[in-house]
């Protein structure tokens, strides 16, 4: 079986972080009726998105640059 990349290693757990937050609003709102903390929890998965992409570019972007100053 073949390693994932780096930057998909990086971004995988925000991603299912952010869908299972989404199934967690959807869950409390439909099913539990209760619609304030639906939409509560629902408001998590665009930031923790954004922290992840905050993180991962933090990290990514700089090695990137250093392999490319590298091989020039």
């Amino acid at each position: 079986m073949k390693s994932l990349p780096t930057s998909l290693r990086l971004k995988l757990p925000f991603v299912i972080a952010g869908f299972l937050s989404f199934l967690f609003s959807v869950w409390l709102y439909f099913v539990k009726d209760e619609t304030s903390a639906g939409i509560f929890v629902g408001l998590w998965v665009p930031s923790i998105h954004s922290l992840g992409t905050l993180l991962v570019c933090q990290v990514v972007e700089p090695a990137r640059r250093a392999r490319k100053e590298v091989s020039v």
